[in-house]
């Protein structure tokens, strides 16, 4: 399914306009600094229309100094979580260390991607996507910021300058932290053109850095999908037919529920799944199903089917997407040619943590927690399987141990929430390496 089928439209190109800033007080106090995408409304429309304010991505400056980046991409080993910050951080003036990270909630017009258009970490487009919104959003706070200063010392805004978290007036050597500023700085008016740093005065992007994510992997407090824990939670494992097309034609149910710790079996379109207690008995119980398929249409598929179908597709006259030269001519007076074709195996994206998806679906909500590239579009396809409304469902990110493409599908989370939706209490599903 395409991106314009799951989002209902059209998706940019890029942005061709310049990104803008809009500022606003947090809740609690503090300095809330969002970058928006052209075209959308202000805040001050947002909150007179009560219509959400839609930036791509925010900082969070409380009033004890603590700057926090809400993340809208995941960190699945790619160090997103240490590249984006250094964007903030760098113009901002603090040391990445000092900046800390929430994951964002689901919402493509707040967190859509000024590539793609909808909230996805892929492609490797995270750091050029946001290079620019991210790194003006941290210029514009650091300018706040000195000119809420610098109206408490009564002296020009140019005599003072950010470092380490804090402004300082040159002359006098007097220090103001980003704490002590960041409710009288939320007051400033939003500057209307703020320079980035020329690259030659940079200071963090482009130097080795130590990865903010690395300690709490290392020693065991980093929570991935698969370590998701909810009251009253059971687990469930799938057996799924190993044909596209397939479905389960007969299995075993009384058997399955005959082990110990076995709660439930549960059918979908092309699976069966056992919930139990525990792992281990939905393994079991999995075991004990002896489940006999219905292969359907491609039961008779082979791989030489599909490398013969690909061949045959690659003779029909393709799509230009660039022009460039005459390869014919060229080609023709090439001293030497070379002709291979090469092909691979149908294989799998497996990924170092098993897919895993924890649902809880009641009559008026749908709480998902799971690691994904595609939060909103997770969010999306979950609103219609239960067929709430998009508010009702509520999606959990956690990092990813291994995704790099195949956690931008999202047929696990509609599994997932399909066996949730069949009994009363939140599942965890996971699926064996197999």
């Amino acid at each position: 399914m395409g991106f314009e089928k799951l989002v209902g439209r059209a998706l940019p190109a890029g942005m061709s306009r310049r990104t803008f800033l809009k500022a606003g007080t947090a809740a609690g106090g503090g300095l809330l600094i969002g970058v928006g995408l052209p075209g959308l409304m202000s805040e001050a429309e947002a909150v007179e229309k009560s219509i959400e304010f839609t930036p791509n991505a925010w900082i969070r400056i409380d009033s004890d100094g603590r700057v926090t980046m809400i993340m809208s991409q995941v960190e699945m080993g790619q160090g997103t979580y240490t590249s984006m910050p250094m964007l903030i951080a760098e113009e901002l003036e603090v040391p990445l260390e000092h900046v800390a990270l929430e994951h964002a909630l689901p919402d493509q017009k707040l967190y859509g991607s000024p590539i793609y258009g909808v909230q996805i970490t892929g492609g490797s487009t995270s750091v050029r996507g946001f290079w620019q919104p991210l790194r003006q959003a941290g210029a514009n706070a650091r300018v706040m910021l000195v000119n809420a200063a610098a109206q408490q010392w009564n002296v020009e805004p140019a005599s003072c300058h950010a470092e380490r978290g804090e402004v300082i007036h040159s002359a006098s050597g007097r220090k103001l932290k980003y704490g002590a500023l960041a409710d009288a700085a939320a007051k400033q008016p939003m500057p209307e053109k703020v320079a980035l740093k020329d690259p030659m005065d940079f200071k963090l992007i482009g130097t080795p850095a130590k990865r903010l994510d690395s300690p709490d992997k290392l020693n065991g407090k980093a929570k991935f999908g698969i370590d998701a824990q909810v009251p009253g939670m059971k687990i469930a494992t799938v057996a799924a037919c190993p044909v596209f097309g397939g479905k389960p034609a007969k299995y075993d149910e009384a058997g399955a529920k005959a082990v110990n710790g076995v709660r439930a079996v549960v059918a979908t379109d092309n699976a069966v799944a056992v919930i139990a207690d525990h792992m281990w008995a939905a393994k079991q119980g999995l075991a004990a199903l002896n489940i006999q398929w219905d292969e359907g249409p491609n039961a008779k598929l082979t791989t030489d089917d599909i490398v013969a179908q690909m061949a045959k597709d690659a003779e029909r006259t393709g799509i230009v997407a660039k022009n460039d030269g005459d390869v014919a001519k060229a080609s023709a007076a090439a001293p030497v040619k070379v002709d291979v074709a090469y092909q691979a195996p149908f294989l799998a994206h497996a990924t170092m943590e098993p897919i895993n998806c924890t649902v809880h679906v009641t009559k008026d909500s749908c709480d998902i927690w799971t690691g994904t590239q595609m939060i909103g579009i997770a969010q999306l396809v979950a609103s219609k399987v239960t067929g709430l409304p998009l508010e009702k469902v509520h999606v959990h990110n956690y990092l990813i141990g291994g995704g790099f493409g195949r956690r931008l599908e999202v047929d696990y989370v509609i599994q997932a929430v399909l066996i949730a939706k069949q009994v009363d209490y939140p599942v965890k599903v996971v699926w064996t390496r197999e």
